[in-house]
């Protein structure tokens, strides 16, 4: 497959959804943002941040945390896994074959994306488990790793009656390579 380009969409200004606690170990040099591992992130292992919304950013950490805050963030895509880009569907269906021929030979059933909320698969195993065969393809091959992955998220209610817009849709990026984070910032009014 092609290489594209470093940074073709870069530098990003991202922002990380967190407890408070965490915001201020990060922001004092204590501590990084660890990444997200559970079978059902979307975009596959990595940093997890909201592309452009610390609104969206602080909207998540209200929903799941007792002391919410928001981290921010610039960052370089570099080598991305951009799921906005048409090119890219090939890979993801090869991906999918390859983890459909692994479950079938293992005898163990495929992942299933879950918890359909308003239309949206909120828990995506499968969208995972693919993301994951992506990455160990391209190192099987000894191709390039991808230092992200960048996407958009449909999510929450039609804006109006026959919209083909979600009122929660929001762009992530799963930063695998923690050197493409050039720092972080605080942000006013969410710490």
């Amino acid at each position: 497959m092609p290489r594209r380009p470093n940074n073709s969409l870069g530098p990003l200004v991202l922002y990380h959804g967190c407890d408070k606690e965490v915001a201020e170990s990060v922001l004092r040099g204590e501590s990084t943002l660890q990444p997200s591992e559970n079978d059902y992130d979307w975009l596959g292992p990595g940093i997890y941040f909201w592309v452009d919304s610390p609104e969206r950013a602080k909207d998540w950490a209200k929903e799941r945390r007792n002391n919410p805050s928001v981290v921010g963030s610039f960052a370089y895509p570099g080598h991305c896994l951009n799921l906005t880009d048409y090119g890219v569907m090939n890979e993801l269906a090869l991906a999918y074959e390859a983890t459909k021929g692994i479950s079938e030979a293992a005898g163990t059933a495929l992942p299933k994306n879950s918890v359909l909320q308003k239309g949206i698969f909120m828990m995506r195993q499968l969208d995972c488990a693919v993301i994951q065969m992506v990455h160990e393809i391209r190192m099987d091959e000894g191709m390039d790793a991808y230092d992200t992955v960048y996407g958009v998220f449909e999510e929450g209610g039609l804006v109006y009656p026959g919209a083909g817009f979600k009122d929660r849709t929001h762009v992530q990026i799963a930063i695998r390579n923690p050197e493409m984070i050039l720092g972080y910032f605080r942000v006013d009014g969410m710490t």
